[in-house]
This record gives C-alpha cells, sequence and structure tokens, in this order.
C-alpha cells in the first residue's frame, strides 16, 4: 500500500511538472523501459532503435538535445552521459502541444521556453549565438522535412529566411558594434508571430505527433 501510495504520489509529481497526463506518463515510461533495455538510465546510444526519429531531417540535433545540460538545467554547457526517465519526461514535455486553458501570459512563458530549448539546439557550442549560416541551415533542415517542399523551394526559403534574420540583428545594432551572430533576443523577434506548431513536428516513441511550440 504505502508502495503504491508513493508512486502515485511521484507520478501526480511528474503531472505538474510536466503538463502530462497520468496516462501519457505512464506510456512513455513503457516506452523508456524499452529504450533503455530495462535499465534506470539511457544513453545516446539507445535512441538508434527509433525508426520514426531515424528519418527526421534534424534528428541528431534531437537526440543531443536530450543530453545538452542546459536543457536538463544542470549548467551552462556541455552534455550528460546519461539521462534518467524525470529527466526524459522533462525533455519530452518541451514537444507537449501547450494546454488551451492557457492564459496569455503563460502561453507566452512557454512559447519562449519551447524556443529557448530550439535555440540550444543550433547553438551547439554553447556561445549563446546563433550564425546567420546555422539559422539558414536550421530553417533548410525543417523544411526538408516536409513532403509538400520540394527542395529547391526549401533552399530559396531558407535564404530567404536567412536574409530576414540579418535583417532583424543588424538593423537595431549601433553603429560601432561587430555583428557576431543571432542572440536568444534576437531569435525570439525573428520568430515573433510565427505558428511554429504547424512547422516544426517531430514524431517518434510511438506517439502522437508531437509540436516543438504552439
Amino acid at each position: 500500500m504505502g508502495a503504491a501510495h508513493s508512486a502515485s504520489e511521484e507520478v501526480r509529481e511528474l503531472v505538474g511538472k510536466t503538463g502530462f497526463s497520468s496516462d501519457q506518463i505512464e506510456q512513455l515510461h513503457r516506452r523508456f523501459k524499452q529504450l533503455s533495455g530495462d535499465q534506470p538510465t539511457i544513453r545516446k546510444e539507445n535512441f538508434s532503435s527509433i525508426p520514426d526519429l531515424e528519418l527526421n531531417p534534424i534528428r541528431a540535433k534531437i537526440v543531443r538535445a536530450f543530453f545538452d545540460n542546459r536543457n536538463l538545467r544542470r549548467g551552462p554547457s556541455g552534455l550528460a552521459e546519461e539521462i534518467n526517465f524525470e529527466d526524459f519526461l522533462g525533455i519530452m514535455s518541451y514537444f507537449r502541444p501547450m494546454d488551451t486553458g492557457l492564459d496569455e501570459e503563460q502561453v507566452e512563458l512557454c512559447r519562449r521556453e519551447k524556443l529557448r530549448f530550439l535555440f540550444h539546439m543550433y547553438d551547439s557550442d554553447s556561445d549563446g549565438r546563433i550564425t546567420l549560416e546555422e539559422y539558414r541551415n536550421v530553417v533548410e533542415e525543417l523544411l526538408s522535412g516536409n513532403p509538400h517542399i520540394e527542395k529547391e523551394s526549401a533552399r530559396s526559403i531558407a535564404d530567404g529566411a536567412m536574409m530576414e534574420a540579418a535583417s532583424v540583428c543588424v538593423g537595431q545594432m549601433e553603429p560601432d558594434q561587430v555583428y557576431e551572430g543571432i542572440t536568444f533576443d534576437d531569435f525570439l523577434k525573428i520568430w515573433q508571430g510565427i505558428d511554429i506548431e504547424t512547422k516544426m513536428h517531430v514524431r517518434f516513441l510511438n506517439m502522437e505527433t508531437m509540436a516543438l511550440c504552439h
């Protein structure tokens, strides 16, 4: 009885932390155990057995994001060797669509956190900046997963996005400033007003399609 009560208490805590329902947590826990081979932690190589993720154009970046200390709130840089179920669930929560009952302030906070997660995926050296070329590649990689967009169109859209990002970043600089890359604040301005939920879906772990942001 005590063990069952403790387990249900733990699930309630995870529901509060991640926003997943208890059923979703149960489903993710089963998938975590499959990935880990019933071990308490998983490593990067465990993700090689996920077919849906294998086809994703940004697979390597997604897998790396699970072990990024910034996303795990363990530090400003570096990668963890392994993660436990709570870590795993915390990362998965970034891919969860937002609840419809959130107020405007909560929506903005959630969107900001999800965009920070995305920013970290492309700021691979943890210096707090993304170069324009890296940003261009971000857009092209994301679009390459859309079967309705041809390769040439994706490249053209990515070029346009890079030029737009440049105008946002360079346009607000002081005359004596040297351009060093896209900061997180720049990134927020670039993505302002864009409904990225329809553009950045990630499907894996035999779950429903989960979006990076609403």
